[in-house]
This record gives structure tokens, sequence and C-alpha cells, in this order.
């Protein structure tokens, strides 16, 4: 583990997030800044939407900027879901929603160009990450200062994505040894594996309000100014 200072962790210089939430997702919901998520991936398809910007093929696209999109495809095949076209008689693909992109027109045409190798949806070129199925809500409180921030999680997701995700809050953040009930959290691991377990499912079958119980991760200063 290369070290900043006092600190040990990643170069977050070059750090990669491995999971993003819905709500991360939505906030990408526009032409020039699209993202999608589809079979449990996130996708930023805003290079695709530069290239093909005034294609009527677009559309359909761009009306799902920002959402998930999984029902357009088979689980099984990760393919767009087909279906037996009643005015040929073959086997197509299925798009209610209008035909976009990449997507063979019904009947031959001259103007069809398909030169353009793999279909979007195909390979890993527009992946930036994995969606959060599961998310849940923790509180970061800086003991220097008092300060208390609220933040949506992937479960999933490591201490030190979590610390990253809290950087524009606190650029020293990792200056700071991060603890939950007086213990030393392992950075490496998750918030269950940390002994901070999700008990959302439980508030939900007891019919209560688990906000105020949102876990409390206490950051104490190291007295090291790493700025990442």
């Amino acid at each position: 583990m290369p070290r900043r200072g006092l600190v040990a962790g990643p170069d977050f210089e070059f750090f990669l997030r491995r999971y993003f939430t819905p709500a991360e997702v939505a906030q990408h919901n526009r032409p020039e800044d699209l993202w999608v998520s589809y079979l449990g991936s996130v996708y930023d398809l805003t290079p695709l939407a530069q290239e093909y910007k005034g294609d009527l093929l677009l559309k359909p696209i761009i009306e799902v900027a920002g959402q998930d999109i999984s029902h357009w495809f088979d689980p099984k095949t990760r393919d767009i879901r087909k279906h037996i076209d009643p005015l040929t008689g073959t086997l197509r693909y299925r798009t209610p929603w209008g035909r976009f992109l990449h997507v063979p027109p019904q009947l031959p045409r001259s103007d069809w160009a398909n030169d353009f190798g793999k279909p979007w949806w195909q390979g890993s070129r527009y992946e930036v990450g994995r969606l959060s199925a599961k998310t849940r809500n923790i509180r970061i409180i800086n003991t220097l200062t008092s300060q208390e921030h609220m933040l949506e999680v992937g479960a999933l997701e490591s201490m030190w994505e979590i610390l990253h995700r809290y950087l524009p809050y606190n650029a020293h953040a990792a200056s700071y040894t991060w603890k939950y009930e007086g213990k030393n959290l392992n950075m490496d691991h998750t918030l269950e594996q940390n002994g901070i377990r999700d008990e959302d499912d439980e508030f939900d079958y007891l019919s209560m309000d688990g906000a105020p119980y949102t876990p409390a991760i206490l950051l104490y200063f190291n007295d090291d100014l790493t700025e990442l």
C-alpha cells in the first residue's frame, strides 16, 4: 500500500470508483452528460450522444437519460429483447419506445449504414462502473471541527470508496483515523465487514423510522494535512 505522508492508502488522483448509486446516475440526464444503467452496470453514453448529435435515432436514448433501462434487455443474452415481427415474420429487436441507434430498420433501406462495428450496448467501451443494488445512509462526523455530513453509499463499497465520496467535504479526509464505536475501521472492507450492520429491513419490519439511528463514523485528526 503506497503512503501519502503519514497516511497509507490509494492515490486518489488515479482512483476509480467501482459503484454508483441510482441517484448519482439520475444526475446525468442531459444529452451533453448522458448516463444510463442496465443489467447491473452504469454506462456513460455522452460520447455516443455527441457522435450522433441531431440524429432522430438518438431521441429514445435521450428520453431515458439518467434512468435504468434493464427492461430493454434480455438478461440471459444481454442483448436487446427480440420478438417475431408481424410484418416480416422474422426475429427482430423489440423497440416499442421507438427504434434507436444501431437497431436495423424493419425493412431494407439504402440509407442504413451498418459500418459502426459493435452496437453501443455490446462490450464495455462506455462502462464506468457497477450500479449499487443496495444503498444505505451513514453519518460522518469530523471530531476536530464537529462538522457532520450524511452520505448515501453503496452497500458493497469499501471504506476507501466512501472516503472518496467524502472528499468534497474534506480534502484532508485521508489524514484522519476513521472509527466506529471506538474501533479503527479497515479501509479495505465494507461497512458490513467492519461491523456496521445494515438494519433497514429490521426498521421496516417494525414500521420504525431508522433515520435517528443512522450509523455515525467518527474521524480523528492525525496531524498530517494530506490533501487529495
